[in-house]
């Protein structure tokens, strides 16, 4: 069990370990209760608790909200109430469970999803991947550079991989990703050439859907900054509305995040 001055530290090694938890902090404490508000703890995928919010009865509700927090990714505010207790209003963002134990107490325990910052892999040294990477920090993307000869370093670790090499190894950079399993694969290029490099990857019908060429929403950006913003929002639109991920394999993975972030 962390203890209560640790709990921080902890969160912060799990941020940097990639690994996703729920943060969750007393807000409210009524007599008779053994927390205080500021009391934290941290809840992982598999429900383990590392800290404290509450004796046994209270870590139940605790677990059972969190594990629910991670899988719809919204925070919540978990009132618990002794049995009989005045009712709050039900409301968004809002639960209300009874508390069994008889020592009664009421607590308030706000639950906050933390999730590794989606990675996003820039393949290149051109004007357009610079723009990219130095815009798509601001938006909570951690940025991996590529260089035009080796491709993707760790495609299986990003969530959306964006090829601007300009004809250099733009098929071996393809490739990678898509065996990957990539949801999100940009290429920078114009339709005519977009479509010869694609045709020429004999992709399937499931691969060339997670192909994008040329890459980026229509705004009529000229510059490599438009460029890149317009990209930006492809990809953002594809995370909040398309529901794009990482692969399985990488949001699963508790190892140290990529070597190289910008």
């Amino acid at each position: 069990m962390v203890g209560l001055g640790g709990t921080a530290e902890r969160m912060a090694q799990l941020v940097a370990e990639r690994v996703p938890f729920v943060a969750a902090t007393v807000v409210r404490a009524q007599c008779p209760t053994s927390v205080r508000p500021g009391d934290a703890a941290v809840v992982r995928a598999d429900g383990s608790i590392e800290g404290f919010v509450g004796g046994q009865c209270a870590e139940s509700s605790v677990r059972a909200a969190a594990l629910e927090v991670l899988d719809s990714r919204e925070a919540l505010l978990l009132r618990i109430l002794p049995e009989g207790d005045a009712k709050f209003p039900t409301s968004p963002g809002a639960r209300t469970v009874v508390n069994p134990c008889l020592s009664g107490g009421a607590l308030e325990i706000f639950l906050e999803p933390r999730f590794p910052a989606p990675i996003l892999s820039v393949v290149g040294v051109t004007p357009i991947a610079e723009a990219i990477a130095v815009l798509a920090e601001p938006l909570g993307f951690a940025v991996v550079r590529d260089g035009d000869d080796d491709g993707p370093a760790r495609p299986g670790g990003a969530t959306a991989v964006v090829v601007s090499s300009h004809g250099r190894c733009e098929e071996a950079s393809l490739r990678a990703a898509l065996d990957a399993g990539i949801g999100f694969v940009g290429l920078v290029a114009s339709t005519k050439r977009g479509a010869a490099v694609v045709d020429a990857l004999g992709l399937t019908t499931e691969e060339r859907a997670r192909v994008r060429t040329p890459v980026g929403l229509s705004i009529g950006a000229r510059t490599a900054e438009e460029i890149a913003l317009s990209i930006l929002a492809e990809i953002v639109r594809a995370v909040r509305q398309e529901g794009l991920v990482a692969p399985p394999s990488a949001s699963s993975a508790t190892g140290p995040g990529p070597p190289e972030q910008r």
